[in-house]
This record gives C-alpha cells, sequence and structure tokens, in this order.
C-alpha cells in the first residue's frame, strides 16, 4: 500500500464489567467514550486518542477490530 493510504478501520467497544468500584478518570473514560450500561456497545475510529482511552479501561471492556 502506498504511504498514507491505509484501510479505515474502527474498534467495536464493548463495556463487559460494572464501573462500580473503579477509580474516578476510569469511569470518567468509560463515559467519555460514549458508554453507560454494561453490555453497551460503541463503534469508535482505530486512533490513538481512543485506542490510549481503550488501554485505561482494558479491563473493563471487550474490543474488536472492525473493517470499514
Amino acid at each position: 500500500m502506498e504511504a498514507g493510504k491505509r484501510k479505515a478501520t474502527k474498534l467495536k467497544i464493548t463495556l463487559k464489567r460494572s464501573v462500580i468500584g473503579t477509580l474516578p478518570d476510569q469511569r470518567a473514560t468509560v463515559r467519555a467514550l460514549g458508554l453507560k450500561k454494561r453490555h453497551q456497545v460503541v463503534i469508535k475510529p482505530n486512533i490513538p486518542a481512543v485506542r490510549g482511552m481503550v488501554k485505561k479501561i482494558i479491563h473493563l471492556v471487550e474490543v474488536e477490530e472492525i473493517n470499514d
């Protein structure tokens, strides 16, 4: 592939565990991703900012990469 030309991918993020008992910054991260309830799914672009947010709460979510 040419430089800078990649197939666009997205992340399918599912909240698998409750935020009860987690740190306030982790709760804020879950909320910033648009997740409110367990088993809720959001689709986000696969960009460094979103990957960093997911890394912070990886123990609470399930992540799947999907091709667009």
